[in-house]
């Protein structure tokens, strides 16, 4: 088990004292932080994320108690994973937990790969995220709809021509983002395309004209497709590739060092190994060649073709890190260190409910505490907690009643065991808090 002590030397690279991570060169002096807040209605959360933004100072490490939380109860949460480590049902993992703008917990476990040789897994390792990377595509839609060049209550067919036919008008962009477009998860030629390497732009070209399941806003139902969609309009209304775009405006600005659409500047080998389930395995064909190992070897989660497409709703790559700022960005209204991303009526939109009747909450991109998928943030956060799960075994939220933030990144598919390892570690970790208020 890898660590960084909460409230020893800085992180990273060399430092001035009492930073955790440096801010973008032309920012100035480090605001003091913010305090954790009393639930507030919905004006008064605007206030509060108009107020903090003002003084959305980058992380600091500290020690528990400073920011009321118990050390031995947060070691608790760090002892799950180093436990399923041990016992081989997990290769690698990290975590992190801040409070209040202060990281009190940051450990790696095991090795990034299967051999014994293999590197160890440490607090900067990269994983392939999943699913998690929605909502970053979310915020790059969301980006061009606080800058007046899309709105969230256009037909989709303004931004994509090509999108017609069946109830398709109907279909709003904001569908796209709070899975109530009637596209499916995935395509039904999915595999066949994955097989022959399809490049994105064949995905985004079948989706065009798959059917849709239901009429748009008359159900829920999870859908990737529709998030691949919401990536095409940030695509064509910017002129840029979204990983492109993602790193310009969202990664480079936050100081997201480790993050990439796709893999970027990593090789797969410098990442954690993504594990495969073992009731996956088929039986061998009459050749003795075994299909499922070579679609793995192929198109799998470890092979070229699938870590640098850059699908929209599962193609990122970062660390615990990196998410934390993402997530503090969002605590702090939509700046962090100084440098302003989203707007606060950005923020307050995107972790607020959509889907209103149709008893399936869900934001925009996010994942909200009583959403009735990929929400395994723990039974004892707040019910304003926002994050998303991965199916690699990710997960990252962040309760804003508690100021309280989360990054569990795993190797083990997350539905393996129902979500139950990322619920535990998470009420491992809102269970640590000893003070809600200073």
């Amino acid at each position: 088990m890898h660590d960084q002590v909460c409230g020893a030397a800085p992180l990273g690279r060399s430092r001035p004292p009492g930073r955790l991570w440096d801010l973008p060169e032309n920012v100035g002096k480090r605001p003091a932080r913010g305090r954790s807040q009393p639930r507030a209605t919905a004006p008064q959360t605007l206030l509060f994320f108009l107020v903090t933004s003002i003084a959305a100072a980058q992380f600091e490490a500290g020690d528990p108690a400073s920011a009321g939380m118990s050390a031995a109860r947060l070691e608790t949460a760090a002892r799950i994973l180093a436990d399923e480590v041990e016992q081989g049902r997990v290769l690698a993992a990290s975590l992190l937990v801040a409070r209040r703008g202060r990281v009190v917990l940051r450990k790696g476990f095991g090795r990034l790969a299967p051999a014994t040789d293999s590197p160890l897994a440490t607090p900067e390792t990269v994983f392939l995220l999943a699913s998690i990377t929605k909502p970053v595509t979310a915020c790059a839609l969301m980006l061009l709809v606080e800058r007046g060049q899309v709105s969230l209550d256009d037909p989709v067919v303004r931004y994509l021509p090509e999108f017609k036919g069946q109830q398709r008008a109907k279909v709003r962009v904001r569908d796209l983002l709070s899975h109530t477009s009637g596209l499916p998860d995935m395509l039904p030629e999915n595999t066949e395309l994955r097989r022959a390497h399809a490049p994105l732009s064949e995905f985004v070209k079948r989706t065009f004209t798959t059917p849709l399941l239901f009429g748009p806003r008359t159900a829920f139902q999870y859908q990737s497709m529709g998030v691949l969609l919401a990536g095409e309009i940030v695509e064509r209304v910017s002129g840029l590739r979204l990983r492109d775009f993602e790193k310009r405006e969202i990664f480079d600005p936050l100081g997201m060092k480790s993050s990439a659409l796709g893999l970027g500047s990593f090789e797969i080998s410098e990442t954690a190994w993504c594990q495969t389930s073992p009731g996956s395995a088929p039986s061998r064909d009459r050749e003795g060649a075994d299909p499922k190992e070579e679609d793995l070897q192929s198109w799998g989660p470890n092979s070229p073709y699938w870590r640098d497409m850059g699908h929209p709703w599962g193609g990122m790559h970062s660390n615990t890190r990196d998410l934390a700022i993402l997530l503090q960005t969002f605590l702090n209204g939509g700046a962090y260190g100084g440098v302003r991303v989203f707007s606060p009526a950005t923020v307050a939109a995107m972790i607020r409910d959509q889907n209103g009747s149709l008893e399936a909450p869900w934001g925009l991109g996010w994942a909200l505490a009583a959403s009735p998928v990929w929400s395994y943030f723990g039974e004892l956060c707040s019910p304003r907690t926002f994050g998303h799960v991965g199916a690699t075994g990710t997960v990252a939220w962040a309760d804003p009643e508690r100021q309280l933030l989360c990054v569990i990144l795993t190797t083990r598919p997350a539905n393996e065991d129902g979500g139950s390892l990322l619920r535990r570690v998470s009420n491992a970790v809102s269970g640590a808090i000893d003070k809600l208020k200073d």
